[in-house]
């Protein structure tokens, strides 16, 4: 990686404030390694800062004529910087380069603000030191932080989530004109009009999509995220799976689609899918009344809000795609991770949700804006909302001890599953009945079938009445069937009920 800015540049001050740049006239470890932690710290998020070697300083600034490093010990240092950073836990390296300036070799040394803050370094170069140091940067000056700014160190090591964070891999070419100005539009922003005619990076820095630093302008996560073509390209596995199983989970038809792309329209387009292939209307109709009842087999708005919080909140830095799984009787939405630990299992079980840290701030505010998910913990009654008004079953939502997973499962409207049950039957009955049953016998079955349609179990009496055939015939047929085990009976002589296996 190279570094964002020129020696020139930094020498004059202007682009980058004086704090954020420390010049030495020669490599000295036990000071310079100070500085490099220091900026990695970055506590007033400033965007860390710059040693330049080479230079003689006085009050913080380059004294002229610049001296630069001997030829003979350019790799030298630039060995020794690298072998000396290792020392700063947790791991931690900065971008270590060559200037040339003036007819004279710099070396600079760009310290970006980590992501694993708080960094610390050895107090002494001594063998023996154990002693080590969060320095931080105050003014032009590397110091031990007082109790409190250690403290408050800390704390910022959980103020930059991974969608706010700088991705020093993309290029500000990686984020697509087109996609910020559909997005503008749709949200009815003021800068839908500058994004057309004014420059694009003031627009990137008004949506806050990009870094702050003038040399150093690059996109940050959630700008790579909604606006950049693939985001899979920076982070892997940013997809949703649809994985239907019309048979069964150990049926052999399996049917998987893949929804890549801006993360809001991978959403879009899988929820569109299943709208479009999933989710069945039912309309009953009743002779006493002229409203028909309508219900779904899954509500629209309950697979919406699942899967717009499974987007939300899972983690884009782990190697793993959202799953929807499509069964007889259920949806299952799988993502990684599990919720933050303030919200229990017990919670869950209760549909008592209240989160205290939301993993992705920024993605839930684009989203909501798109008016794709609710936020502040109101998904849950959404869902549940969704699913009372259907007639449908409650979900369950389900994540393990160690928050490794989330899953929510929908359930089948009842009506649904009815069907769901007699087409296995049917399926059942065909395989059990093969040429062991003649075609009178077939036909009585699929009488009995249309009885258990309407009734939990049948009798020999409803049997008789439904297919018109003698009693004794009845009585044979039903016994046959049980010893097939396609139907089994409680109960003796009249009072016999049959049921079905």
């Amino acid at each position: 990686m190279a570094i964002p800015t020129n020696i020139k540049t930094l020498l004059s001050g202007e682009v980058v404030e004086w704090a954020r740049i420390e010049f030495k006239e020669t490599w000295d470890p036990a000071a310079s390694l100070k500085t490099v932690c220091a900026f990695a710290n970055d506590l007033d998020n400033w965007g860390g800062g710059y040693i330049v070697i080479g230079v003689e300083e006085e009050n913080g600034r380059p004294v002229y004529p610049l001296k630069g490093v001997p030829a003979e010990k350019l790799d030298k240092y630039q060995k020794e910087i690298f072998e000396k950073c290792k020392l700063i836990r947790p791991a931690y390296m900065p971008i270590i380069g060559k200037e040339t300036y003036q007819d004279k070799q710099f070396i600079v040394i760009w310290c970006p603000g980590g992501e694993t803050r708080p960094y610390s370094s050895p107090k002494t170069m001594n063998k023996d030191n154990k002693e080590r140091i969060h320095y931080i940067r105050k003014s032009s000056n590397s110091v031990e932080p007082t109790d409190y700014e250690e403290k408050d160190l800390f704390n910022l090591a959980n103020r930059v989530p991974f969608d706010d964070r700088v991705n020093h891999k993309a290029e500000m070419s990686d984020l697509n004109i087109t996609l910020i100005q559909n997005y503008l539009k749709e949200v009815k922003s003021s800068l839908y009009e500058k994004s057309k005619t004014g420059d694009f990076v003031e627009v990137c820095q008004d949506m806050n999509i990009v870094s702050a630093l003038p040399e150093y302008i690059k996109p940050k996560n959630v700008g790579l995220m909604f606006f950049s073509m693939e985001p899979d390209k920076f982070f892997p596995y940013t997809q949703i799976d649809v994985v239907q199983f019309p048979s069964g989970l150990g049926g052999n038809d399996i049917i998987e689609k893949t929804f890549k792309g801006p993360i809001h329209q991978q959403l879009r387009d899988a929820l569109q899918y299943i709208k479009n292939v999933i989710i069945t209307e039912k309309v009953v109709k009743h002779p006493d009344r002229a409203e028909a009842d309508r219900f779904f087999n899954f509500p629209y708005a309950a697979v919406e809000e699942a899967l717009s919080n499974a987007v939300y909140h899972r983690a884009y830095d782990e190697r793993e795609p959202i799953e929807v799984r499509v069964e007889n009787d259920r949806i299952e939405i799988v993502s990684f991770p599990g919720p933050d630990r303030s919200v229990t299992i017990e919670g869950l079980k209760s549909y008592r949700v209240s989160n205290r840290r939301y993993r992705n701030r920024r993605i839930g505010d684009f989203l909501k804006e798109l008016h794709l998910t609710e936020g502040r913990n109101t998904g849950f009654k959404k869902i549940l909302d969704a699913l009372e008004a259907n007639g449908s079953p409650k979900p369950e939502f389900e994540t393990d001890k160690d928050r490794t997973y989330f899953i929510t499962r929908l359930f089948i409207h009842e009506s649904f599953a009815k069907d769901v049950n007699e087409r296995k039957m049917s399926e059942k009955m065909s395989e059990k009945m093969s040429d062991k049953l003649s075609d009178k016998e077939k036909k009585f079955i699929d009488i009995m079938i249309e009885q258990f349609k309407c009734n939990d179990y049948i009798t020999t009496a409803i049997m008789v009445n439904a297919s018109g055939m003698p009693i004794s015939t009845v009585r044979r047929y039903m016994t046959k069937l049980c010893e097939m085990n396609i139907v089994y009976s409680e109960g003796k002589n009249k009072g016999t009920k049959y049921y079905l296996m």
